[in-house]
């Protein structure tokens, strides 16, 4: 049987943050003063775990941080996971969001290793800008032949995601388009959300997808695309059909009603909602010496107590106390 939550979503996305650490900090996610918690658990935890996830109908499976290439055991995991198999008898769909910048070398390896998909992280695609944004400098061109080397290697549709933030990037959707069409990736700019370290989020922030269209409107005609019920972006094709892009809209348009996503933090916590006031440890469980049997168990639970929707900027929204870095994207 599914997972099916009390709302009657079929619940089919697990994404798994494999650490908390990383190598930028991005101004809309880390304040630069605080550092990573490192918790990290083992692959074969992580293994377990997912194993007992795929066995109650999880059909996708995401790797995120934190920056999972940081990971020097990333690999072996990825293998394992790609011996799964669901109840249809197929291994599960692996996907990898990464910042890109240890990409480039990794990119044939992660596809050998039996990764499908690749996200990456841009924010920007001029050097400075860029630099600004992650904080980092000379990283740009290190993330360009990422993108190009994932594209190589046959992880694609190979995503972009761009977090646009007022007064820092929102000039960058058309050069975005331009970039989709001449990198051939797909580039899907998302809504700032409430999860950043400094406490910075206010609406006046967020540049939402009615804004996004009328930019890129004025760089070259397009048209909406079909997408799944589930899906958290609107996907658009340029008229000459020359390129992708996308919007996700957490804020201005909310997903929630379609969800079918649950997240398990580095350190084995269950968050049904990366906007979840509360926790299930799943992890203890499998140190208590629990059997598989007790951790559906777990995982059943939590799966029937999944948040309806998010409210953010509604009167009395409280942020979640990790951030986007201790979650997992």
């Amino acid at each position: 049987m599914p997972l099916v939550d009390s709302h009657g979503r079929t619940i089919r996305d697990l994404r798994i943050s494999v650490t908390d650490r990383c190598n930028y900090r991005c101004v809309y996610c880390r304040t630069g003063e605080h550092g990573a918690q490192f918790a990290e658990l083992t692959m074969p935890d992580y293994l377990r775990m997912a194993r007992v996830f795929v066995s109650l109908g999880i059909t996708k499976i995401r790797l995120t941080g934190g920056e999972p290439l940081l990971r020097n055991d990333l690999l072996e995991l990825i293998r394992e996971l790609a011996k799964l198999r669901t109840a249809e008898g197929k291994a599960p769909e692996l996907a990898l969001t990464t910042n890109g910048h240890l990409l480039a070398e990794m990119a044939a390896p992660l596809r050998q290793a039996g990764l499908t998909r690749v996200t990456i992280s841009m924010d920007a695609v001029e050097p400075e800008r860029f630099a600004r944004i992650t904080r980092v400098k000379g990283s740009y061109q290190a993330v360009l032949e990422g993108v190009r080397a994932a594209r190589q290697a046959g992880l694609g549709p190979v995503k972009i995601n761009c977090v646009l933030l007022r007064g820092f990037n929102e000039d960058q959707v058309e050069a975005f388009g331009r970039f989709a069409r001449d990198e051939q990736v797909v580039v899907r700019f998302i809504e700032f959300m409430p999860l950043e370290e400094g406490r910075v989020w206010s609406p006046d922030v967020v540049v939402p997808l009615a804004e996004v269209l009328r930019r890129m409107q004025g760089f070259a005609p397009f048209h909406e695309l079909a997408h799944e019920a589930s899906s958290t972006a609107r996907r658009y094709a340029f008229d000459d059909g020359r390129g992708e892009f996308g919007v996700i809209a957490p804020v201005s348009l909310p997903f929630c009603g379609a969800c079918s996503r649950i997240r398990l933090t580095s350190d084995g916590k269950i968050r049904t909602c990366l906007f979840s006031l509360g926790e299930y440890d799943l992890h203890a469980a499998v140190r208590e010496g629990r059997s598989d049997l007790e951790l559906a168990r777990i995982i059943e639970h939590a799966v029937a107590h999944k948040e309806a929707r998010h409210h953010i900027g509604e009167p009395g929204f409280v942020q979640p106390g990790r951030t986007m870095v201790h979650i997992g994207g």
